[in-house]
């Protein structure tokens, strides 16, 4: 298995596994974490297992092409959310991130703090050339995240997210190997 942390001032980044399952499902089961995310509150814990059980299977593979990561507090361990980099076709050396953070730990910069230290691990130790995110348009707080990071708004995709308040149109990122971004 592999063992890969990711560690920052305030921080770990590390793949999350079965003892991880009821502070995801409380992480899922938030209505304001759920509403620009298209996976949908689950009815119970069991619907959450089935959903974060491939997200361990694949974190366990040699070689993994979608990391989930469970975001710890450094100083305590508490969890704080979740974070995904899901890997294209190696050709392309290109991937995508995901985040869901628990709204407790909103506005304290968390998300950017480990989006950063995401795009480090993907270009310094993955060799990646290209890092991809996207968000729905109203989720203000999300694209600030992505362009703290120095994340490039590329486009915009119309009516491609299936939420609750109906079809959302996507803000579409970028950040490339070469391009400026704040390592810290």
């Amino acid at each position: 298995m592999d063992k890969t942390e990711i560690l920052t001032e305030r921080i770990k980044l590390r793949l999350i596994d079965v003892l991880d399952l009821e502070s995801i499902h409380n992480l899922h089961s938030l209505p304001e974490t759920d509403a620009y995310n298209a996976l949908g509150i689950p009815e119970n814990i069991e619907e959450t297992k089935s959903i974060i059980e491939p997200w361990i299977l694949e974190n366990q593979l040699n070689e993994i092409k979608n990391y989930t990561f469970a975001i710890d507090n450094k100083s305590n361990g508490t969890f704080m959310g979740l974070f995904g980099l899901k890997l294209g076709n190696k050709k392309y050396k290109r991937a995508e991130v995901w985040y869901k953070i628990h709204s407790d730990y909103w506005n304290k910069g968390y998300a950017t703090e480990s989006l950063k230290a995401i795009l480090n691990f993907g270009f310094e130790t993955l060799k990646l050339h290209r890092i991809e995110a996207g968000c729905a348009v109203d989720n203000t707080a999300s694209f600030k995240v992505l362009e703290k990071a120095g994340m490039i708004r590329e486009g915009r995709l119309r009516q491609v997210l299936p939420l609750k308040s109906g079809w959302s149109d996507n803000f579409e990122y970028s950040i490339l190997e070469t391009d400026e971004r704040k390592k810290k």
